[in-house]
């Protein structure tokens, strides 16, 4: 019973120094790169001619894509990026 008291009173004390690390702000410039290596990655749309930029966790995406598919794909990816607030798709559909 002793032990498991100091597991708990340990997990109360240590608990909250690593919920502190999550609390810390992305920059713009790591969202960028993740935004960019996860669209890079992504199966669908990582041919695709698109630009990212970020100002305070707001991510712009640019360029073009060759279906509204892919427009949605990408934006959905860059959504799911820590940091994250929201995305301003900008891209144009065009077969070409």
């Amino acid at each position: 019973m002793r032990r498991i008291s100091i597991v708990i009173l340990l997990a109360l004390v240590v608990g909250p120094l690593f919920a502190e690390k999550d609390k810390t702000p992305v920059t713009d410039d790591v969202i960028v790169d993740q935004v960019r290596v996860r669209i890079a990655d992504d199966a669908d749309i990582g041919g695709q001619a698109i630009q990212v930029d970020a100002h305070n966790g707001v991510v712009v995406l640019t360029g073009k894509v060759t279906n509204e598919k892919f427009k949605a794909r990408a934006e959905k990816v860059a959504k799911k990026v820590k940091g994250v607030t929201s995305v301003e798709d900008k891209l144009v559909v065009s077969p070409d």
